[in-house]
């Protein structure tokens, strides 16, 4: 398993990385054959007032998954406690979802084409950002349906989560809603066939059970 560590407004010591590699390897342990690359950003807030300032986020690539994880706190190693406790539970989830989906599966394997992953999305072009960003991100994004967004969406614990929809080939956002549920952004077409207005994008909600409406 690869591990690598980022430091923001912290110096990466010795202790603080066999501290990290010690509770991330632990709670990463039982899932080796799912765990492909984790990443490990550790930050301190400059805002003094801030009282939980001190940051650990966890990036686990699994499969063509990514699983994330963040905690705060006031105290750096408490922070790693609480994301590779997190973590933990989050790689569970996502086992016990692969097993129940190989279980419930009804399909017939042979002849099935799996589709290209794309991992260099940019080539050789230079992406231009504006002066305010301060973070970018790269990942690979192969085509999938609205419900494994909806599960990639509850394993990286965003707000929100860009996709490729396999069965419109369009690139889609689906998102938590504030009310309970999540919905999905479309683009407009040029030819105008959505339900989109003054050329926006179209959304469209949708109602999960109760319990899939929870953070873990």
């Amino acid at each position: 398993m690869k591990l690598v560590i980022h430091g923001k407004n912290i110096e990466i010591t010795d202790g603080i990385r066999e501290y990290v590699h010690q509770k991330i390897e632990k709670a990463a342990s039982h899932f080796q054959n799912l765990t492909n690359e984790v990443d490990v950003h550790l930050s301190v807030a400059r805002n003094p007032r801030n009282n939980t300032k001190q940051s650990a986020e966890v990036t686990i690539y699994a499969n063509g998954s990514v699983i994330r994880a963040e905690e705060s706190s006031e105290n750096l190693y408490a922070s790693i406690d609480l994301v590779a406790d997190k973590i933990a539970r989050q790689l569970r989830k996502y086992k016990e979802r692969r097993q129940d989906k190989k279980t419930n599966a009804q399909v017939t394997i042979e002849g099935v084409v799996q589709p290209e992953v794309v991992t260099d999305l940019i080539g050789d072009r230079t992406p231009e950002l504006p002066s305010e960003v301060v973070r970018t991100k790269y990942f690979s994004m192969p085509p999938m349906t609205v419900d494994e967004a909806l599960e990639q969406l509850q394993l990286v614990g965003h707000d929100f989560y860009m996709f490729h929809n396999s069965e419109t080939d369009e690139i889609n956002v689906i998102y938590e809603r504030n009310h309970g549920g999540y919905g999905v952004i479309h683009p407009r077409n040029n030819n105008g066939h959505t339900n989109g207005k003054n050329g926006k994008a179209t959304s469209n909600n949708i109602v999960m059970p109760e319990k899939s409406q929870h953070k873990s």
